[in-house]
C-alpha cells in the first residue's frame, strides 16, 4: 500500500469532522473571541480553511518562507461570512486530496522546511508534515473551535463519538 493510500482514509475522515465544526460557526459571532490576546471564531475557521492550502505547499515544493525578507508574512484573511470559509475549505480539500492521491512515496519522503525570515524552523519528510503542520495542526484548531463553540451555546458536533449536544450521532 502507498503512502497516500494509507493517508487518505483518515485524512477523508478528520476533513469530515472538520467540516461539521466550520458548518455550526455562528454567522453573527465571526469577530467574537474569548479573550483580547486570543484570534476570533473567523479567523480560526479561516485558519483551518487555510491550512488545507498547505498540502499543495508542501508536497510542490521544498520549502514555505512565512515571513520572507523583504515581502509580505503570511496572513490569514478575515472571512466576511461562514459561506466564505466553507467555500475556502471546499476548495482547499479538493485540491488537498488530489496533491495527496497523485503523490508518490518518493515525494512524500523528500525533506521540506518550513522558514521565517529566511531561518529554518525545522525539517522533515513531507510525509510528516502533513501529518503533524498539517493533520495535526488542523484537528488542534477544530478543538480550539469547538470550545469556541460551546462557549457561544452553539451545539458542538459529535466527531469520534457522541458529544454532550449530540448522543448517540
Amino acid at each position: 500500500m502507498s503512502l497516500s493510500q494509507s493517508l487518505l482514509p483518515e485524512f477523508d475522515h478528520e476533513m469530515a469532522n472538520t467540516r461539521k465544526v466550520l458548518e455550526r460557526i455562528p454567522e453573527d459571532k465571526l469577530n467574537w473571541k474569548v479573550h483580547e490576546k486570543s484570534n476570533t471564531i473567523g479567523w480560526v475557521g479561516m485558519h483551518m480553511a487555510g491550512i488545507l492550502g498547505w498540502v499543495d505547499l508542501t508536497l510542490d515544493r521544498d520549502s514555505l518562507d512565512i515571513a520572507p525578507v523583504g515581502a509580505e508574512p503570511y496572513r490569514t484573511p478575515v472571512p466576511n461570512s461562514r459561506q466564505e470559509i466553507l467555500d475556502q475549505f471546499d476548495k482547499n480539500l479538493a485540491t488537498a486530496r488530489a496533491a495527496i492521491a497523485s503523490a508518490s512515496d518518493e515525494q512524500f519522503m523528500k525533506p521540506w522546511s518550513l522558514l521565517m525570515t529566511g531561518e529554518v524552523l525545522f525539517t522533515m519528510p513531507r510525509a510528516a508534515v502533513l501529518r503533524s503542520f498539517v493533520l495535526n495542526h488542523m484537528i488542534h484548531h477544530r478543538g480550539h473551535l469547538c470550545v469556541y463553540l460551546r462557549l457561544n451555546d452553539v451545539p458542538v458536533p459529535a466527531l469520534y463519538g457522541p458529544s454532550a449536544d449530540e448522543q448517540g450521532m
